[in-house]
């Protein structure tokens, strides 16, 4: 079955899925974003399935402490 995940782009936590027929609109606005946003953000794999990089909230309340993190690249561990 394709699903939409939701997964952190920091710590790749998964936060959640939609089963595919739900997300019709979910899925439509993914697609309507440009090439530039679609490759940071959005991830299909091979069954058509999508996973959407956003920020858990443990994740967010650390950036939210400590910001300056926004500046590098890898700073989960």
């Amino acid at each position: 079955m394709m699903v939409v995940r939701y997964t952190c782009k920091h710590c790749n936590t998964e936060i959640g899925s939609i089963p595919f027929d739900s997300a019709r609109d979910v899925i439509r606005q993914l697609q309507e974003n440009d090439e530039k946003e679609k490759e940071r953000f959005l991830d299909t794999d091979d069954k058509g399935s999508m996973t959407v990089r956003c920020i858990c909230e443990q994740c967010e309340q650390s950036l939210r402490m400590f910001p300056d993190l926004y500046h590098l690249e890898n700073w989960k561990q």
